[in-house]
């Protein structure tokens, strides 16, 4: 019917055009060969597919800006060639297309059937879910997806894939579809109709959908078009991005830092408490060595008391019927006593002298320990600014017990300074003490040998009596000492207790710093040259998608050149209800020949 239609259009036209236009040649003398040339040529490849994509019919229009008249040699296979500027034959031999054209535009039209396109393309049709063929949903009624499928034609150059763009077309009358939704595509009114409108990039798979719910379906056959990207994409300014970015890597580089220096910081904290705990645990050793050493050191205490009161009441008892001769035995008892008074004196020294460089270190340390007060709300701040909540707990947990140790040393810092004087007492006590038995034995020796018995007795017991009143003295204050002593013992043990659990504490929040310092450390040398990598990024995807460096090539053929553009125009058949034919019999009125030219071009 198509061609039929043509023919007759052909016939309308060879009847009206004036003479010279019929003239085979027009443009160009008679009998001479002169070769012609043309300054670009352009393409526009026409295609037809049926409803599921399938190619049909695919034809070449080839357009020539000739610049000096004469024969024009065109490439391309076609099954036939034709000439639409004027009735001049065009040669064709193989795929050597030869003909003559005047100076301007030159079009002629070459067919080839079997032409693959760039693009493989199949559409596929779903009813309300379900997979249907397009034949069969002409006139249904439900919910419609229309899915658009696009891939690379490996049988064909790639360089029209990787350089063109496509863009697809559907009109839907509104009478026919609603309620329409589309994915990738945008949806615009064209007329009375709804456009929507898919574009596919170059060197990209298209995978397209449209749904919609439909009332007696009909659907225009859709459009595709493929022309080249060649507009040149323009660098984005990014240097509010490169700078913010910058900013947010110095950040990050203080961050890191902030934790360095925050990871010596509990580095040093770490060995100053493992130092306290070690220290302690010798503090605490000889504190229990001292307490228990407190009962033997009062058991003696109570003999030399009881040994004086002894001495003194039997002095007092028996002055008259005293054996003399075990009175020579007397200094050397005394002597004794005043050396085990000197050796009592000088284990409270190196006890002493022990404690001192055991507190002095104990105080330095808890002293050392820093006193900052941390709210709960700045605790709360610290969970809720990103890091890692790990860290944070053994943060707390080091802070809180660090806080509690310092708290117990400070209610029992005065016990403990206390120690060192009450020794320092003692110790000079028992001194005097024993410079006193020392002196008494020296006396009583020199005396034994001329004395007044009874007098030099009365000085004695007088003396032992004095003695023995002040030793009592001594003994309730060593009683005291070494309560207050076992009492420190005991309260050290909670106080070590904590000791040893801050720095159990600091052992793993050091373990812990220092992940965080590495992890810091790794996402600065990560982020450092974010900035320089998102501007090469974004060359790399500007590069990707600008073709303007792109050298155009012929469809047709490899030997054509001077090529300007390629475009593809390709449309699919419509799907439409078939008419039912009509029962009148048609009258055909009398018409004149302008009238039935006019109705040839209508398709009446």
């Amino acid at each position: 019917m198509r061609k039929k239609r043509m023919f007759y259009i052909l016939m309308a036209i060879f009847l009206v055009l004036p003479p010279f236009l019929l003239t085979p040649g027009v443009g160009v003398a008679e009998g001479v060969a002169q070769t012609g040339e043309y300054s670009y040529k352009d393409e526009v490849v026409y295609a037809t597919l049926n409803p599921s994509g399938e190619r049909e019919e695919v034809y070449v229009v080839n357009i020539f800006d000739v610049v000096t008249e004469g024969n024009i040699i065109d490439h391309g296979t076609y099954s036939n060639v034709k000439n639409l500027t004027n009735l001049a034959e065009i040669e064709q031999e193989k795929n050597r297309i030869t003909f003559p054209a005047s100076e301007g535009k030159f079009y002629y039209q070459g067919d080839k059937n079997n032409a693959e396109l760039p693009w493989d393309i199949s559409i596929f049709y779903f009813l309300n879910g379900e997979k249907i063929d397009p034949d069969q949903l002409a006139g249904k009624d439900g919910d419609i997806e229309i899915r658009i499928q696009t891939t690379a034609n490996e049988n064909v150059n790639s360089v029209f894939f990787e350089n063109y763009l496509l863009q697809i077309s559907l009109n839907l009358a509104p009478d026919v579809f609603d309620n329409i939704e589309t994915a990738g595509g945008v949806v615009a009114n064209a007329g009375k109709n709804k456009q929507v409108t898919f574009t596919v990039m170059p060197e990209q798979a298209g995978d397209l959908s449209v749904k919609a719910d439909a009332v007696d379906f009909e659907l225009q056959g859709m459009d595709i078009a493929a022309v080249p990207q060649s507009m040149s994409i323009e660098a984005p300014d990014m240097d509010d991005m490169t700078s913010e970015m910058q900013t947010l890597t110095d950040a990050i580089k203080e961050i890191s830092n902030g934790v360095g220096e925050l990871n010596n910081g509990v580095s040093e904290l770490n060995t100053g408490v493992v130092t306290l705990r070690d220290g302690s645990a010798q503090y605490q050793d000889g504190i229990l060595d001292i307490n228990g050493a407190s009962s033997g050191l009062v058991d003696a205490s109570v003999s030399i008391d009881q040994c004086l009161t002894q001495m003194s009441n039997s002095l007092q008892e028996n002055t008259g019927e005293m054996d003399l001769s075990a009175l020579k035995e007397l200094p050397e008892g005394l002597m004794q006593l005043a050396e085990g008074l000197r050796q009592t004196q000088a284990g409270l020294t190196e006890l002493k002298e022990n404690y001192a460089l055991a507190y002095s270190s104990l105080d330095e340390a808890i002293m050392a320990i820093p006193d900052h007060e941390i709210t709960e709300d700045e605790i709360k701040a610290l969970y809720a600014s990103g890091a890692d909540k790990e860290i944070i707990n053994q943060l707390v947990d080091t802070y809180k017990a660090a806080r509690t140790a310092k708290g117990t040393y400070a209610k029992t810092k005065e016990a403990f300074s206390a120690v060192e004087p009450t020794l320092n007492q003692v110790s000079g006590s028992i001194t005097e003490m024993a410079n006193s038995v020392e002196t008494m034995a020296t006396e009583i020796t020199a005396s034994l040998e001329n004395m007044n018995v009874a007098d030099t007795i009365g000085e004695l017991q007088k003396g032992l009596e004095t003695l023995s009143s002040n030793y009592k003295e001594f003994h309730a204050g060593l009683v005291g000492y070494t309560d207050g002593v076992a009492q420190l013992s005991s309260s050290y043990k909670d106080v070590h207790g904590g000791i040893v659990d801050l720095a159990d504490g600091t052992v793993e929040l050091a373990a812990g710093v220092g992940e965080l310092d590495e992890g810091t450390d790794t996402l600065y040398q990560s982020t450092k040259d974010m900035p320089e990598q998102i501007e090469k990024e974004v060359d790399q995807m500007i590069a990707e998608y600008d073709k303007s460096d792109f050298d155009r090539v012929s469809f047709v053929s490899a030997e054509n050149d001077k090529i300007n553009t390629v475009q593809f125009v390709i449309k699919t058949e419509s799907i439409e209800k078939e008419e039912q034919e009509t029962t009148e019999e048609q009258v055909e009125e009398e018409k004149g020949f302008w009238d039935r030219l006019i109705a040839l071009f209508k398709g009446v």
